[in-house]
């Protein structure tokens, strides 16, 4: 079959009328859902970034970050390593390395198992780094993460929005931030 080229422009043009006017009155059915909130905290320690990463450099000890109470893992710190947190009050969260380069001094996990109740988040990830501060005299630790809200639909509890998920998140990080800075300055 053989279209003059003003019946085919015709055609496409019709198409893209009804393409429009479909998405017009469909999109906000079709409106997306969470989006990946990003939440980057850090804090500059007293100490030489060596003395940081002896610290928090093996995947297997969260010790320092203060709802941990145990943790218990396999593989040491290769990627592909498992942990599993318990946490006061006797919770649990699931986590795996996925990166790991101690000449650089970080690592990245994610979360493969938590209750939303717990930490209202899904799909996590996480990046701890350590690097020379600023001026030189100490380290900066930054703690960073990447997630969606614990609620993946559209109109979620205000207990699992986006905002309850990145105060959740930011609050973890800060808190473990301090303490960290606190214990390796104070040589306990």
């Amino acid at each position: 079959m053989r279209m003059r080229s003003g019946t085919a422009l015709a055609g496409v043009a019709a198409l893209a009328v009804v393409g429009m006017a479909l998405t017009a009155v469909f999109g906000p059915a079709w409106a997306h859902g969470p989006t990946r909130q990003k939440v980057r905290e850090s804090i500059e320690i007293n100490a030489a970034p060596a003395k940081v990463w002896a610290v928090i450099g093996n995947f297997q000890d969260m010790s320092w970050l203060p709802p941990v109470t145990k943790t218990e893992g396999e593989k040491g710190n290769e990627i592909g390593a498992t942990r599993k947190l318990t946490l006061t009050g006797g919770a649990t969260v699931d986590e795996e390395l996925y990166k790991f380069d101690a000449a650089a001094m970080t690592y990245s996990y994610r979360i493969t198992s938590v209750d939303v109740k717990v930490l209202p988040v899904t799909n996590y990830s996480s990046t701890l780094t350590v690097t020379p501060s600023a001026d030189g005299k100490g380290a900066t630790l930054e703690w960073a993460g990447a997630f969606y809200r614990g609620f993946p639909n559209n109109d979620p509890p205000p207990e699992l929005s986006d905002e309850a998920a990145k105060t959740a998140v930011s609050g973890l990080y800060k808190a473990g931030l301090e303490a960290l800075k606190k214990k390796i300055e104070s040589g306990s």
